[in-house]
């Protein structure tokens, strides 16, 4: 019997359909989620809109579908201004004006001397400075005040008598040294200068504890010590009527902190 030839087998050029197929399916499955994704509810959509809408207008949406919102008004720049600093720029700003009442007034009783050159007013950014060549105040090499210079310093101290500002006397000296039995150095000078218009401030009504005495010598000059007219400048007695008012102190603790104020 005869053997039958065995069939050749064709290729399936068709397969491609398939697979096709398939990814149409995904595609258009693809497609149908995504418009899905994109519809908008329109009632949650309003709900929104008019939820913003009263948001930024500070109002609430009138509409009955609306869910409920708190608006909290802004709260003024000034209302967020804690009342302890508001309180301190109210008491600086005082302070400011009552000090400008003092530099007239000084400018008033000193107005001579400031003619001659004997005497400059200086404001600065801690107050105001009275600044005193030490001619129309002490002899060479004393600590005594001359007659005729008392007088304008009681009246200097008539003005600072009322205020409550801080006052520190400074006494300078020039660079040519000093010494005598009662003055081993111009240290020892400048700070009995100080002192002495420290005691005639208390004794004309000035608060004790609103004063305080330094001397610096000749550390710091206001004109090079090399010609005689810069030593007669540097030679001088300046009052300073501090503004600031003083901070209270916090102690520092081993930690590296702060104890409280005290």
């Amino acid at each position: 019997m005869a053997r039958r030839k065995r069939e050749d087998e064709h290729d399936n050029h068709e397969r491609w359909l398939v697979s096709y197929a398939d990814f149409i399916t995904l595609l258009f499955a693809f497609f149908v989620v995504m418009y899905a994704l994109s519809t908008v509810n329109e009632g949650k959509y309003r709900i929104l809109s008019d939820s913003m809408t009263a948001a930024f207008r500070n109002i609430q949406a009138n509409s009955s579908t609306q869910l409920p919102i708190v608006v909290t008004p802004p709260i003024p720049m000034a209302q967020k201004q804690p009342q302890a600093a508001r309180q301190a720029e109210v008491e600086k700003q005082k302070r400011r004006d009552k000090m400008r009442n003092v530099a007239r007034e000084l400018l008033d009783v000193m107005a001579p001397l400031i003619e001659q050159g004997k005497v400059r007013i200086i404001e600065t950014s801690r107050g105001v400075t009275i600044e005193i060549n030490d001619s129309i105040l002490f002899a060479p090499g004393q600590a005594v005040l001359q007659p005729a210079s008392s007088k304008a310093m009681r009246a200097i101290a008539q003005v600072l008598a009322p205020t409550d500002f801080p006052i520190t006397i400074e006494g300078h000296t020039d660079n040519v040294p000093i010494n005598t039995p009662q003055f081993p150095s111009n240290w020892e000078l400048s700070a009995v200068r100080a002192t002495t218009v420290l005691r005639l401030f208390a004794d004309s009504g000035v608060a004790a504890d609103r004063l305080t005495a330094i001397g610096y010598a000749d550390t710091r000059p206001v004109e090079p010590n090399v010609l005689a007219e810069g030593r007669a400048r540097n030679r001088r007695v300046t009052i300073l009527i501090d503004s600031s008012v003083a901070e209270k102190g916090r102690e520092v603790d081993m930690d590296g902190g702060s104890a409280p104020e005290r």
